[in-house]
């Protein structure tokens, strides 16, 4: 989690699930770049994937992580992204 960009790609997915392609839109890097730091997630237990035809799908895996991220987004998250997160009604 030290990366900014792994904290990116989280702020990116929050509750939804997307494709690398859609992640890569979303935080203007590179695939190689994107897909070495959803690796190191992957393998951190940090997100799930999986694969519909030629596509692969991340989603974090599971809610008391959204919570973790949820809460750290306000302070870690580019403002940029926020567009990408429609107002939460319950706050």
């Amino acid at each position: 989690m030290a990366h900014p960009l792994r904290w990116k790609i989280l702020c990116s997915l929050g509750d939804s699930e997307l494709s690398v392609g859609e992640i890569v839109e979303r935080t203007g890097t590179s695939q190689s770049n994107i897909s070495q730091h959803l690796e190191q997630l992957r393998n951190k237990n940090i997100l799930v994937s999986r694969k519909d035809a030629n596509r692969i799908y991340y989603r974090i895996r599971n809610s008391q992580l959204l919570t973790l991220i949820g809460t750290m987004r306000n302070v870690l998250c580019p403002t940029n992204l926020n567009d990408y997160y429609p107002p939460n009604d319950d706050d």
